[in-house]
């Protein structure tokens, strides 16, 4: 498609998270602190399972793909905020809007889908432990990442798609931080019911069937949990599930907090607020909660500090 004639407007302001000028660079040093975190977490959990074979499995293989994707998804939105709160014109190319929308969709989707299967992945090793090793092997968890991705892009493709059809004529104003689906549509002058459709359908799909899966895998898991007799081997079972659970709980909580609101209810200052917490905020948690609740993680970085230090 081309863009340039896909609409009138040729860049966007963004009005950024807050209008209080005297908070912005408080604020700048506070999301340049997070995305630090950020980045050091990710690409620690990354290294850390790529040096260590012991981590070399589904479960492990399946973070390593929550982490690339938290890094991305954290840095296709952090780096224009941060410069947000330092420029005085905050605006954005509608070719760099177009861009951030289609990376931003197809992240949020891929978080979605992979903690679907990272709960798969618990439900099979502890329902089925004799044939984990057969049900996730290498090829079908490799599998499992492509459609993964497939899915994404797809979901993806079509929200961004859809956009470019719509022309833009003279507002040009986002009240957003970031090119999000629904504040551009506010600004479209064309119809947007094609749009409107697509969103229901594709986030529709990208919540509820991850959401439905989550909640049956859980539930066998929750079952087979409670016939284990012993403590010690109901108290492990629930430690191997107990970060997903926590991951899941935080990334779709804050997320229905943002859209399962009537427009009436939250303001669009609240949910530029809700929105900070599942895109900038949750892929700086998950690889705290992976690290201090994990011990097969915490005794990897020990051996890893310690083969630096006596290199």
């Amino acid at each position: 498609m081309d863009m340039g004639n896909s609409s009138l407007v040729t860049e966007f302001f963004l009005v950024g998270l807050t209008k209080y000028s005297e908070i912005q660079l408080p604020l700048f040093f506070l999301f340049l602190g997070i995305y630090i975190v950020t980045v050091a977490g990710n690409l620690g959990l990354l290294t850390l399972i790529g040096l260590n074979s012991h981590l070399h499995t589904p479960m492990y293989y399946l973070l390593f793909n929550l982490s690339f994707i938290d890094l991305c998804y954290s840095s296709v939105i952090t780096p224009k905020l941060l410069v947000n709160f330092v420029s005085k014109l905050n605006t954005i190319s509608y070719a760099g809007c177009m861009t951030q929308l289609f990376f931003y969709c197809f992240f949020v989707s891929a978080e979605c889908y992979v903690l679907t299967v990272m709960a798969y992945d618990r439900y099979v090793a502890i329902c089925k432990p004799l044939l984990y090793i057969v049900t996730m092997s290498p090829q079908v968890c490799s599998l499992l990442a492509v459609i993964v991705y497939v899915g994404a892009f797809i979901g993806a493709w079509a929200h961004t798609g859809c956009m470019l059809r719509l022309t833009f004529c003279d507002a040009n104003t986002i009240n957003h931080y970031m090119c999000d689906i629904l504040p551009l549509l506010e600004l479209s002058c064309t119809n947007t019911h094609i749009n409107e459709l697509v969103v229901l359908i594709v986030v529709g799909f990208d919540v509820g069937v991850p959401s439905l899966t989550i909640i049956v895998s859980y539930s066998f898991i929750l079952t087979s949990i409670l016939r284990i007799h012993s403590t010690e081997g109901r108290s492990k079972a629930f430690s191997t599930c107990s970060s997903h659970i926590i991951v899941v709980s935080v990334f779709f909580g804050s997320g229905a907090f943002m859209y399962l609101h009537p427009s009436s209810v939250l303001s669009m200052d609240q949910g530029k607020v809700s929105t900070v917490f599942y895109t900038i905020v949750v892929p700086m948690l998950n690889p705290l909660i992976y690290s201090f609740r994990n011990k097969e993680v915490k005794v990897a970085l020990k051996k890893t500090l310690s083969r630096k230090t006596f290199s």
